[in-house]
C-alpha cells in the first residue's frame, strides 16, 4: 500500500540540507517537507534543555504537516535530545545510530573517529552507540566549532589553504589515534569530504550519516510498504523560522541544487 504523505525533515539550520540531499537521491519519489530552525542557529552551544524544547517545537511543525516519519538532520538534536522523540505518533530517525552502524560495519581496526559541535563530542552518545555495537574498538571524539563557519562563507575547497590548514588541525587527534574511519557527525561536514579526505588519505573510510539514514528510511519505508506510488511529481517545500534571505546560496552548497529563496516560508514557532 503506498503512501504520498511527505518525510519529514529537520534541523537547526540548514545543514541538515546534506540529509535532504541524500534522501532525494535515495528516494526520489518521496515527497520532502524540510525545516530549518534558522531562528535559533545553532543548537551545538545551547543546554540539554533548550535542545529538547527546541526540537519538540520543530517535531511539532512537521507533524502540522501531516508527515509519515521525521528524520532529525541535526547531529546535535541527534546525541542530546533523540530520546525525546519517543511520544511521537510517527516513525522518527537519528543520526547518531545509522552513523555509528555503518561505521562499525567498514571498521578494519577497530579504531574509529568522530567529528561533530561540542554539545556532540561531549554527549559522548556516538562513542556509547559504537561500543554497545563493537565493544573493544577505540573510539576517538574531536570537536570541530570553525567547520560550520568555514561551509556558510563558502569556503570549503579542498585547495584552499585557509580549509585545509583548519582541517589539519582539528584532525590532529584522529590521526594521532590512527583511525581507519571518521564518522562526520555534523550536516554541514560532508561539504568538507574533499579537504578532509585530502587531509586523511583515501585509506580513511568517512561516514556520512546522510547517505547512512537515507538508505535506513528506505529499507523502513520498504518494509512497511510505506512508499509513495511515484504517479506524481514529487513536491519538496522548504521552511525556515528566520528570513530567507541567504536560502539560495546555503542551498547551492548543501543541497547541490538552486532554490530560490521565495519559494521558501519563513514560519512561526512561538505558538508551538
Amino acid at each position: 500500500m503506498a503512501d504520498s504523505r511527505a518525510i519529514g525533515i529537520f534541523d537547526s539550520g540548514l545543514g541538515g540540507l546534506t540529509v535532504a540531499k541524500e534522501i532525494i537521491k535515495r528516494l526520489p519519489d518521496e515527497n520532502i517537507v524540510y525545516f530549518g530552525d534558522t531562528g535559533r542557529v545553532p543548537y551545538g552551544t545551547r543546554s540539554r534543555e533548550t535542545i529538547q524544547k527546541y526540537a519538540a517545537q520543530d517535531e511539532s511543525f512537521l507533524l502540522k504537516k501531516d508527515v509519515k516519519l521525521i528524520i532529525a538532520a541535526c547531529g546535535t538534536v541527534s546525541s542530546v535530545a533523540a530520546d525525546s522523540s519517543g511520544n511521537l505518533p510517527v516513525p522518527f530517525f537519528e543520526m547518531v545510530t545509522h552513523a555509528a552502524a555503518a561505521a562499525v560495519a567498514v571498521t578494519k581496526n577497530k579504531k574509529i573517529g568522530v567529528i561533530g559541535t561540542s554539545a556532540t563530542v561531549a554527549s559522548g552518545s556516538h562513542k556509547k552507540e559504537i561500543l554497545r555495537l563493537m565493544p573493544d574498538a577505540d573510539v576517538t571524539a574531536a570537536a570541530c566549532s570553525l567547520f560550520v563557519p568555514l561551509v556558510e562563507e563558502g569556503w570549503y575547497a579542498s585547495d584552499d589553504i585557509v580549509v585545509t590548514q583548519t582541517v589539519k588541525r582539528y584532525l590532529e587527534p584522529i590521526v594521532k589515534a590512527q583511525c581507519d574511519t571518521l564518522i562526520l557527525g555534523c550536516t554541514h561536514y560532508p561539504v568538507l569530504i574533499k579537504a578532509i579526505s585530502a587531509v586523511l588519505g583515501d585509506k580513511v573510510s568517512l561516514i556520512n550519516p546522510g547517505v547512512a539514514v537515507a538508505e535506513a528510511v528506505a529499507y523502513y519505508l520498504g518494509k512497511y510498504g510505506m512508499s509513495n506510488s511515484g504517479n506524481a511529481e514529487p513536491t519538496h517545500s522548504f521552511f525556515v523560522s528566520d528570513k530567507p534571505a541567504s536560502f539560495k546560496n546555503q542551498a547551492s552548497v548543501l543541497l547541490g541544487e538552486e532554490i530560490d529563496d521565495s519559494k521558501v516560508e519563513q514560519v512561526d514557532l512561538s505558538s508551538l
